[in-house]
């Protein structure tokens, strides 16, 4: 005789959250519950399944064959759910709600505040509080990651012709703009005066660069592998301002996108660099059961303009 039974949608959340993240407390800070709430969901299901669904490994647990196999189905009910919940049942003329968006920090300056900007113009004109959206600023590898495992819904992110971003088959990767990365030197420096730099001209240097394994620092040394060498980086930092402040004090050089630059103080030129040219993609990420919500093609619209207004 067959069970019949039913499945609690935030049970199941739960355990999908588990399966993704690798643990309870993992899960828990994603989907906003307390770690015991997580494990009262997960034998929730587990006296609702009537299987065991979790089983304890070391310090922490695994997921069981049956287990991994609700996960899976799980995967596919929410993402349906989402796509449910974003398309019809969403007003195509009025996107409102709340969408989450990670962007990395030059993007938020360039892209996502001038959006937010003219989003907010709109909603005072309309008289009413249209979207709300919440903004963190990230590098783009965990912004794919939040996007993908559905803690954020949104994401800005950029992919360096040296250093390719992979996107997982559930989520859409579209084209925004392309965006330039020049060396910022002194106009004391030797090299201050050249109308362009390769990679060669580069060599002996002292670099200040973005955190090691950021993706703007591995594009710098992407530079000059083709020549056997490492830049000598005598300082990190993840601010940019920081690195135009060095530069202007001559203490070292760096590499520095155009997006969302601020302008350059006196003491401090932009040189681009070619063999290799330094470019970025910078794109968009959502899953692709957001394909047609309102919420996501508006904002994306909107950055959009942001970025045709960039190139003009």
């Amino acid at each position: 005789m067959y069970r019949c039974f039913m499945i609690d949608i935030a049970a199941l959340r739960a355990l999908v959250a588990v399966e993704q993240h690798g643990s309870v407390i993992a899960a828990a800070e994603t989907i906003g519950f307390s770690p015991s709430a997580v494990s009262q969901q997960i034998k929730k299901l587990e006296k609702q399944s009537g299987v065991a669904v979790l089983e304890r490994h070391g310090r922490g647990v695994l997921l069981t064959d049956r287990g991994m196999a609700l996960a899976e189905y799980g995967r596919r009910i929410l993402g349906e759910l989402e796509e449910l919940q974003a398309t019809l049942l969403a007003d195509p003329a009025k996107p409102s709600g709340v969408l989450r968006l990670v962007a990395f920090s030059t993007a938020c300056r360039g892209l996502v505040g001038p959006m937010l900007g003219k989003l907010g113009r709109a909603a005072a004109n309309d008289g009413e509080p249209g979207l709300d959206i919440r903004v963190l600023a990230e590098d783009p590898r965990e912004a794919v990651q939040r996007v993908a495992s559905g803690e954020a819904d949104l994401g800005v992110v950029h992919n360096w012709n040296s250093v390719p971003l992979l996107i997982p088959g559930n989520m859409v990767h579209e084209k925004l703009c392309t965006d330039t990365a020049d060396v910022l030197l002194n106009s004391a420096h030797p090299l201050a005066g050249r109308s362009a730099v390769e990679a060669s001209d580069l060599l002996g240097q002292s670099w200040i660069s973005t955190p090691a394994n950021a993706i703007c620092n591995e594009a710098l040394l992407a530079i000059f592998a083709g020549l056997g060498q490492v830049p000598d980086i005598r300082m990190y930092d993840p601010d940019f301002s920081t690195h135009i402040a060095m530069v202007r004090q001559g203490v070292a050089v760096a590499l520095v996108p155009r997006l969302g630059r601020p302008e350059l103080p006196d003491g401090v030129v932009a040189v681009p660099v070619e063999n290799p040219l330094q470019q970025r993609e910078v794109g968009i990420v959502y899953r692709k059961t957001m394909r047609s919500s309102p919420s996501i093609r508006h904002v994306v619209g909107l950055l959009r303009e942001a970025a045709a207004e960039l190139d003009g």
